[in-house]
């Protein structure tokens, strides 16, 4: 078994992910989904942490001259902390915004410019915080090597603005192998499967069309 589908089937034991597909869930953004994917909840079962900490240290080998692990506020804060400590690599992470008193950080830790970094976020929709954070890493003259998440919806729209950012991304797991192994154990119905296809297909649009 591939990491991608073993780690889809715990993300499913331990109810990290949640449908609703009659009722479904509002983003932040204001998007609506029937799917909500909690990656926190995997700090609470420690077979499943050490199984994304190792998985995450696996793919680190594809990339050279890693100085040190950045986390994204606040999901990716926890698991970019476990894999530096790893591979033995310092570790900082990026806030959304600018701390509004003290030092105002918008970085915390321990960056230099010209350093190569690794960075480490809970999952992938249109990527637009992992790249924010790219940015803010980019603009003191940090190299960001790759971003890694625990899981991408694999929208269109992810990859374009990767692309667009040139920056390389990889996730551990995906919606494609989620919603197959779901069916697999009768989290969902076949019916429920299509359901779901639709909206990853056209995540802007579904929820208006079909309610």
């Amino acid at each position: 078994m591939n990491i991608a589908t073993e780690l889809a089937q715990n993300l499913l034991k331990i109810q990290a992910v949640k449908l609703q597909v009659t009722e479904p869930f509002t983003w932040a953004s204001g998007m609506r989904s029937p799917i909500y994917c909690d990656n926190r909840i995997t700090l609470a079962y420690p077979n499943v942490r050490d199984l994304i900490k190792h998985a995450f240290a696996e793919e680190a080998k594809r990339f050279q001259n890693i100085d040190a692990i950045v986390g994204v506020a606040t999901a990716g804060i926890a698991h970019g902390a476990l894999l530096a400590d790893v591979l033995g690599l310092p570790f900082a992470y990026v806030r959304s915004k600018a701390k509004a008193h003290g030092r105002q950080n918008l970085i915390e830790g321990k960056l230099n410019e010209g350093q190569h970094v690794l960075v480490i976020e809970d999952l992938i929709s249109t990527g637009g915080s992992s790249l924010q954070a790219v940015e803010a890493l980019r603009k003191l003259g940090i190299k960001v090597i790759a971003v890694g998440a625990i899981f991408d919806y694999g929208f269109k729209t992810s990859q374009q603005n990767f692309e667009k950012a040139k920056c390389t991304y990889f996730s551990l797991s995906n919606y494609q192998i989620l919603t197959q192994e779901a069916e697999k154990i009768e989290y969902i119905t076949g019916h429920e499967r299509s359901i779901l296809s639709d909206w990853n297909n056209e995540p802007q649009t579904w929820y208006a069309k079909n309610h």
